[in-house]
């Protein structure tokens, strides 16, 4: 059988097949970027939960809330250099491996500051991870299937924060407490909490052992009988035959190829991100960044503070106060004194439900979304989904009725599902040598105004609620013209209901 040559690396992908492999580097990349939410937001369950017995002020609370988001930003840049120089795979694995040791190590901390500092380091270890994950994934899987599974991943991340709700209901109220006399502390619920947390990443790592690297990434560096191996060996395993049946023998890359080697660590940092800054790639990057920054700034506060936020909310629900607007109520639960609270620092079950119940009804809405980019532009789903967002934000305290002002908080954090399109765009619009620095700093750009809305967001809930979501809101309605700018795209087609589950699966 002769094999062809030149094969456009697209053309080659597609000949690979749609299986077993793809489902499983989707499992993989979506464990990665829940590994990387449990390190991130997890301090919304941990912080309030270790707040009696490491004494914890709010300023104090607001500090560990912000500090992975910290950590994030540090390396983001860095991490994305790693990848596109050494490699997606053998970074990532790295990264698990030191987000496990860092994040497990933080459930013996003493105080906050230890807590704080560990927490730092998981945290700038899976830095990386989500724009690495998802820059992995599109550059192993066909061009058809690739936003598709990449909406479908950002799934995971709405998920995360109910996934943790749903694990943390029945581990905080257990009541054990075993003395560690080296370390001067007890061993309790909140720190095996964080312990199981931490696992997430320890399970990624061990699943990168097996995976294949971006084939994309080998040849996008010269070593193409690298990327006819891995490509090869996806043929293999979706269809089960013989190597010797895929017909490619060599590539085309058919895109921009990197730049020249540069010798010495720093100069060869500043030769991979130059390109980012400089015509053609500077608009998008500019473009980019700030829809990032503003996308960020505005949901992402409140998915860090959302156990926070349903637990004062739910509170006063439950209390059968009637009459008042969501921050009303929020602070209704923030006056009512100790002796009227079952334990002052557990937070409301039925709170946590609620959080749980709130991922499940975005994993939905992101599917949905989903399988909507088949028959939508991205573009147009993005700016309905921002402006939606928007308004949603402004009218959340201008009714009484809870059921309806809990409706239009959903409707304002599902701009959430934003942040998936809003990396596929990212990963479309860049070149392989440049494109996981590219998502990295973006995310980083955002992620940076993610610090500053976290801790304003959290100062505001304490003493002007109702301005939180007016402001936020406002900026979130800013942020959809912003969208029109974003690259054209060609319709897409439509497909036959047989297509679209394929896709969606």
């Amino acid at each position: 059988m002769s094999k062809l040559e030149r094969v456009p690396f697209e053309e080659a992908m597609n000949m690979t097949g749609y299986g077993k492999f793809n489902l499983l580097t989707f499992l993989l990349c979506g464990s990665i970027v829940l590994s990387m939410d449990f390190e991130i937001f997890s301090v919304a369950f941990l912080v309030p939960a270790s707040a009696c017995e490491l004494g914890t002020t709010s300023a104090q609370q607001g500090l560990m809330a912000a500090t992975p988001v910290v950590g994030i930003i540090a390396t983001s840049h860095f991490w994305g250099y790693l990848a596109d120089t050494r490699g997606r795979k053998k970074v990532l694995c790295f990264s698990m491996t030191l987000s496990f040791v860092a994040g497990a190590a933080a459930a013996l901390s003493p105080d906050w500051i230890t807590f704080s500092v560990l927490k730092l380091i998981s945290s700038t270890s899976v830095a990386g991870a989500f724009a690495l994950a998802f820059t992995l994934l599109s550059e192993c899987n066909p061009e058809a299937k690739r936003s598709a599974l990449l909406v479908l991943t950002s799934t995971v991340f709405l998920c995360s924060n109910g996934i943790m709700a749903v694990i943390a209901i029945p581990v905080l109220p257990l009541k054990f407490s075993y003395y560690i006399p080296a370390l001067g502390i007890h061993f309790n619920s909140w720190r095996l909490l964080n312990l199981i947390f931490s696992s997430s990443s320890a399970i990624s790592a061990f699943g990168l052992l097996f995976a294949l690297e971006s084939p994309k990434f080998f040849l996008s560096v010269g070593r193409e009988d690298k990327a006819v191996d891995v490509l090869r060996s996806m043929f293999v395993i979706n269809h089960k035959k013989s190597g010797e049946e895929y017909p490619v023998k060599s590539l085309a890359l058919n895109e921009e190829a990197a730049p020249a080697a540069v010798k010495g660590f720093w100069s060869s940092i500043v030769a991979q991100t130059t390109p980012l800054f400089k015509p053609p790639l500077l608009r998008n990057t500019l473009l980019m960044s700030c829809i990032f920054f503003i996308s960020y700034i505005c949901i992402n506060p409140f998915l860090m503070w959302m156990p926070f936020i349903m637990d004062g909310f739910m509170r006063s629900v439950l209390r059968g106060e009637t009459g008042l607007t969501f921050c009303q109520r929020m602070r209704a639960s923030q006056n009512t004194t100790i002796d009227q609270m079952e334990n002052e620092c557990a937070l409301n079950e039925f709170a946590m439900t609620m959080v749980f119940g709130i991922g499940l009804i975005l994993a939905v809405a992101n599917t949905i979304a989903t399988i909507l980019v088949n028959y939508v532009k991205k573009k147009t789903l993005l700016i309905t989904i921002q402006v939606l967002s928007g308004v949603a934000g402004v009218l959340v305290n201008t009714t009484s009725l809870w059921y309806l002002s809990a409706v239009f908080f959903l409707v304002f954090i599902a701009g959430v599902i934003n942040f998936g399109f809003l990396s596929t765009f990212t990963v479309e619009t860049f070149p392989t040598f440049v494109r996981a620095m590219a998502v990295s700093l973006t995310l980083m750009v955002g992620r940076g105004s993610a610090v500053v809305g976290i801790n304003l967001l959290k100062e505001l809930l304490n003493t002007n609620c109702e301005a939180a979501f007016y402001v936020f809101g406002s900026v979130t309605l800013v942020g959809a013209s912003l969208h029109l700018l974003l690259p054209k795209e060609e319709a897409p087609a439509k497909k036959v209901s047989r297509n679209l589950m394929e896709t969606a699966l």
